[in-house]
């Protein structure tokens, strides 16, 4: 078939944007399954993960059970289920009272436990579709995503909201660091900059053509942030100073989450299209260096730089269980 000038110069053009891997065939992949621990009574859709890298404890938001996990990673076996929360999204584990933070989207809740035995401590009402938790490296506060556009920045200790930082639209993936959020907002086509303390909005930069944004990575020892977007499936590497977008690559469809690896100088993206891309850092950018086969529909993770392992939440299938995938770095 011959093709229009039109549509070779997008082919060609897709190709340059594109790129393609940097591994050829002889070398080993820069993943490697070390093992799946299964997920016995996991069924439907897995939200978010949580990682305490000093107990080796994995906890796992299985919101179609309505039930959060927690999973011994030495032995492989269940510590214990949380049940009856309502669509049970993001996850946040405080290292100093040794607490696991819920947010629940169905009820707008954010619960608190004890991240050894998951008994109930507290909880505080937040607002409509409590989704994503970060907590602040600095403070100890857990930030949450929630409502029709804002954060919420809770003190566990109080079990009180201490700040709002409003927002252009529902916050999906976001990071917290030096005293701000790096904020995906897909709905409104931007990612917003704003300052915990005060919830000022510091910066908006747009999306232009890309659409829905919902995993966030931050780097602030290379200054970046990577954005993935869905439509088209798009990784994109800004300036954290600046909001410019220094470049623009092809990654795996149905991105949820992405994460830095600074000790490799890598990106490792989670996909729902039954795939993990690899992409390494060059004197000029990103490249892909590899895309490791995972499962469909798998495309929630969490990365440890401490246990150095990245995981991947399989939902279950006709054919396989639910798993938490391991996957070494190589």
């Amino acid at each position: 078939m011959r093709l229009q000038p039109g549509l070779l110069l997008t082919v060609v053009a897709a190709a340059v944007l594109w790129g393609c891997d940097a591994r050829s065939a002889s070398d080993p992949p820069r993943l490697t399954l070390e093992r799946a621990i299964p997920l016995a009574d996991a069924k439907g859709r897995i939200d978010h993960l949580a990682i305490d890298p000093a107990h080796r404890r994995l906890f796992v938001a299985e919101l179609a059970n309505g039930s959060v996990e927690a999973v011994d990673l030495a032995s492989g076996r269940s510590r214990g289920r949380i049940t009856g929360l309502s669509e049970p999204q993001g996850l946040g584990y405080l290292p100093g009272p040794d607490e696991l933070a819920v947010a629940t989207g169905g009820d707008g809740m954010l619960r608190f436990y004890r991240a050894g035995d998951l008994g109930f401590v507290g909880a505080v009402k937040l607002g409509e579709d409590a989704d994503d938790v970060r907590v602040d490296p600095a403070t100890g506060r857990v930030v949450v995503g929630f409502g029709a556009g804002a954060l919420a920045v809770v003190d566990p200790a109080t079990r009180k909201i201490v700040g709002r930082a409003p927002l252009s639209a529902h916050p999906e993936g976001f990071e917290v660091e030096g005293g701000r959020a790096y904020v995906n907002v897909p709905n409104a086509g931007r990612i917003e900059v704003v300052d915990i303390a005060s919830g000022r909005r510091l910066a908006s930069w747009s999306s232009g053509w890309l659409k829905f944004n919902f995993p966030l990575a931050l780097d602030l020892g290379t200054g970046t942030v990577a954005a993935v977007y869905r439509l088209p499936s798009t990784l994109a590497i800004y300036d954290v100073a600046t909001g410019v977008r220094r470049q623009t690559l092809a990654a795996c469809g149905d991105a949820d989450d992405v994460f830095f690896d600074d000790r490799r100088k890598r990106i490792y993206i989670v996909c729902g299209s039954g795939a993990v891309d690899v992409l390494g850092q060059t004197t000029t950018g990103y490249v892909r260096l590899d895309r490791i086969e995972s499962r469909a529909g798998a495309r929630t993770g969490a990365y440890s730089r401490q246990l150095d392992r990245l995981f991947v939440a399989a939902r279950a299938t006709r054919s396989a269980g639910a798993a938490i995938l391991v996957y070494r770095p190589s």
